[in-house]
């Protein structure tokens, strides 16, 4: 297993320098750029007047075991306000631009959205989200992912207390917030083919709840619907 494990990192790593380019990261602009632009419309009996659009901007960071992975932007959308005076909410769209894995010789991570959403704050989180990562490389085939649409991975988040809430701008409402999720399993890696077992190996995977910890630094901007 070791010898094939070896050969098929190799023949990654070469695959890597001929077919994607190397990690870079740019430092990005303390107050990013808001865009609203994937805003979803109230549902028609929404209640007039309550309805408003929250744009996110995070920098995001995975830590699977000892493993680090740099996620870089993430951004996202969702309309809420109140439907028969009851709270209502309606998902936009997770934008996410693919991250290169350190150490995977080139592979690239890319965060979609798992069909499930849940931004409704309370004591004991910041919200839930369902979610899945697309690995490309081009040993790899186009369905390689850590979960799916279909099991994806559940990440309830918290308040991060190493960056408080702190409220930038007024007008337009603009925050800024941390949140952690230490609780993401992370199950085996899913349609990678025949080097799936080299692929979990790169990325320590199968790895338990408790293991992982998946953070955001995020902003937020309001837009009245």
């Amino acid at each position: 297993m070791r010898r094939l494990l070896a050969a098929a990192a190799a023949a990654l790593s070469a695959a890597a320098l001929v077919a994607l380019p190397g990690h870079a990261s740019a430092a990005s602009s303390p107050v990013p750029e808001f865009d609203f632009s994937a805003c979803p419309a109230p549902p028609a009996n929404a209640d007039p007047g309550t309805w408003r659009c929250e744009a996110f901007v995070s920098q995001g960071v995975l830590t699977v075991g000892d493993r680090e992975i740099q996620l870089g932007e993430m951004r996202l959308t969702f309309s809420e306000g109140e439907v028969d005076g009851k709270f209502a909410q309606v998902f936009g769209e997770l934008r996410h631009t693919p991250a290169p894995v350190r150490g995977a010789f080139g592979a690239t991570m890319q965060l979609k959205y798992g069909g499930y959403s849940d931004f409704l704050s309370n004591d004991e989180r910041r919200g839930e989200l369902d979610l899945y990562a697309v690995l490309r490389h081009p040993l790899l085939p186009m369905e390689c992912t850590v979960g799916t649409l279909d099991a994806p991975l559940h990440s309830v988040v918290k308040d991060d207390p190493a960056v408080p809430f702190e409220v930038i701008s007024q007008n337009p409402k603009t925050v800024k917030f941390g949140v952690v999720d230490t609780r993401l399993a992370l199950p085996r890696t899913t349609g990678c083919g025949p080097l799936s077992p080299v692929v979990d190996h790169l990325l320590g995977l199968p790895s338990a709840s408790g293991k992982n910890t998946f953070k955001q630094l995020t902003y937020v901007q309001f837009k009245p619907l």
